[in-house]
C-alpha cells in the first residue's frame, strides 16, 4: 500500500498581456493580475513559496511558484 506522505506542486505561470488593448493598460492589467493572485494564495491560506518572479521587457510577468496540492501536508518543501 502506498500512502502520499507529503506533496508539493511546482508551476510556472505566465502573465501574459492582452494583445486587443494599448501596451501600457495591458502592462498595467497584468501587474493587477499577479497581484491578484498573490493576495488569493494568502486569502484561501494555500501554503505557498514564491521561488522567482521574472518582469520581462514586453511588460509580462513569470512566477515561478511551489505550493501546497489538494490538501496534503507539503512535508520540507516550503522551508
Amino acid at each position: 500500500m502506498r500512502r502520499v506522505q507529503a506533496a508539493c506542486l511546482n508551476q510556472t505561470l505566465h502573465f501574459l498581456l492582452k494583445d486587443d488593448i494599448e501596451h501600457d493598460e495591458a502592462v498595467a492589467q497584468v501587474e493587477v493580475e499577479v497581484k491578484e493572485y498573490k493576495e488569493y494564495l494568502l486569502k484561501k491560506q494555500i501554503p505557498h513559496k514564491i521561488l522567482e518572479e521574472i518582469r520581462k521587457e514586453d511588460g509580462t510577468v513569470i512566477l515561478k511558484v511551489k505550493k501546497q496540492v489538494n490538501g496534503y501536508d507539503v512535508g520540507e518543501y516550503l522551508e
